[in-house]
């Protein structure tokens, strides 16, 4: 089994050693770290711009570029987080918290380069995990039918809600938005249309582009309109020392091994992710630290344990996208859009139908870590002048990327306004602390949880019963329901609190 895997896994690398897949890859890390760079923007979003422009590449050049993307924003929000003090992306807010102290005391290189050593260390072992669970893990759900898929949807759907970082209720009201959204267009079984009320548009659907585009890019625009931009107190100090020295590696290879494999764990959880692994990568560290009363002061273990984490929670996310088809985050779920797009069938056969998209994206990630350490030491003079760019400028060229790039999917003006629809959604949805991933989610798995209880149905004759007498979905079933019940638990306990 080892054999084939290596043997796999050199046929990824034939797959992104050819030329335009190089390229692709290049671009996708490229554009993610000045996404992660750029404060307010976040990969989320810039993944929801950069999709149209994959449409006319192959299945694996389009998934290879926007992999790449993803954990380039990982490695470029440290960037501001350590200089301005203002996280690029929400994972690196805990680097804020002693990189920023570090580069006041005029170890700012240090920091920046720690971050991005432990960022490539993070990434390429857990990559490895990542090769080395994710077959094994889609022989096992070769045994899947209808109603194991239905199971496990709704697992997911539960586990999304219960893990999201507010109102487990906010989060379950958005999940049932996208079903409902998922609903809309014609019936695959009968042939009748739902939902669409006499608008031709909408008989394929409310497309995944256009609402992503407007759920993260138009209301990010207006969000950061509404309010004065606060100024940012920039490290204009030369960046010296980024090579760190022998007692910063001593005291950050634990964090790192650590955050390695905490990021890896945790970013297989569906709600879980690179968010979540680096503040528990911080709350860790600081918690087994011989010294926790230094933290937030500037203690390079407080910058190697959560970008590690955070970097290593990638290749994590991408083992439940892979094997079972189910997106573990909001990104996760963007990724198995546009394979959707590319008419690539995500899930157990995937591995089988497309090993060019399953080993190339694995492969990719070896080469892209490798690109990054690459770019992100000798181009950090160049991130600092990016980040003087001012907003009044930049969110405007964002709000125009967003409406050429929606257009041109169908030269169709319902789309615009569609998108345009959902950026106000959006913004109302952040202003009241309504999370978007758990309604992305289910947009993307809604049309998949409806036709594999129908499938099922059909199976059984109509019998609810199929779901309890197969052994794997009353397994999935009884997790599904040990999470209600928690859930209900927590509430009245939460509330006895408050």
């Amino acid at each position: 089994m080892e054999q084939g895997i290596w043997q796999n896994i050199l046929y990824g690398f034939q797959i992104n050693l050819l030329p335009a897949n190089l390229f692709y890859c290049f671009v996708g890390v490229l554009i993610g770290t000045l996404v992660g760079v750029l404060p307010g923007l976040g990969s989320a979003a810039a993944m929801s711009l950069l999709l149209p422009s994959t449409f006319a590449l192959k299945p694996a050049s389009a998934i290879i570029m926007l992999a790449g993307l993803y954990y380039g924003a990982m490695y470029g929000g440290s960037t501001t987080s350590i200089l301005v003090n203002i996280p690029g992306e929400a994972s690196s807010v805990p680097t804020c918290l002693d990189g920023y102290q570090m580069a006041r005391k005029g170890r700012a290189g240090a920091a920046l380069g720690m971050s991005a050593f432990g960022s490539f260390i993070g990434g390429t072992i857990s990559t490895i995990l990542l090769m080395m669970v994710a077959p094994p893990l889609a022989n096992i759900a070769l045994q899947f039918g209808p109603p194991e898929y239905f199971s496990l949807i709704i697992l997911g759907f539960v586990m999304l809600t219960y893990l999201a970082a507010g109102s487990m209720g906010k989060a379950f009201m958005m999940a049932l938005f996208g079903v409902i959204l998922g609903c809309v267009g014609m019936d695959v079984i009968t042939g009748t249309p739902r939902f669409v009320y006499g608008i031709p548009a909408l008989s394929d659907g409310i497309g995944l582009v256009p609402v992503i585009m407007g759920l993260f890019g138009i209301s990010e625009v207006l969000l950061n309109v509404e309010h004065e931009m606060e100024e940012r107190e920039l490290y204009t100090n030369e960046v010296k020392g980024l090579l760190p020295n022998r007692n910063d590696w001593r005291k950050s290879i634990g964090p790192i091994i650590r955050g390695t494999g905490l990021g890896f764990m945790l970013g297989a959880l569906p709600g879980g992710g690179a968010v979540v692994s680096s503040f528990a990568s911080y709350a860790v560290e600081k918690r087994i630290s011989k010294y926790p009363e230094k933290f937030g002061t500037g203690v390079i273990e407080g910058v190697a344990g959560p970008e590690t984490a955070n970097n290593a929670a990638c290749s994590g996310c991408l083992v439940p996208m892979l094997t079972l088809g189910i997106p573990s985050n909001v990104v996760m779920a963007i990724l198995i859009g546009a394979l959707l797009i590319h008419g690539v069938e995500v899930g157990p056969l995937l591995v089988q139908n497309h090993p060019d998209v399953f080993w190339g994206v694995i492969a990719s990630m070896y080469i892209g870590n490798g690109m990054l350490l690459l770019l992100n030491l000798p181009l950090i003079g160049i991130w600092v002048k990016i980040l003087k760019i001012p907003y009044p400028i930049l969110f405007p060229l964002i709000l125009l990327f967003c409406l050429i790039g929606v257009y041109s999917l169908n030269n169709n003006v319902i789309e615009i306004i569609i998108m345009i629809v959902f950026g106000i959604v959006g913004y109302f949805m952040k202003k009241f602390d309504y999370e978007a991933a758990p309604l992305v989610f289910a947009l993307v798995l809604g049309p998949m949880l409806e036709n594999t209880l129908r499938q099922s149905l059909l199976l059984s004759n109509g019998s609810l019963a199929i779901f309890v007498k197969r052994p794997i979905s009353t397994g999935l079933l009884a997790v599904t329901g040990i999470l209600l019940i928690l859930a209900l638990i927590r509430r009245p306990v939460a509330a006895s609190e408050d």
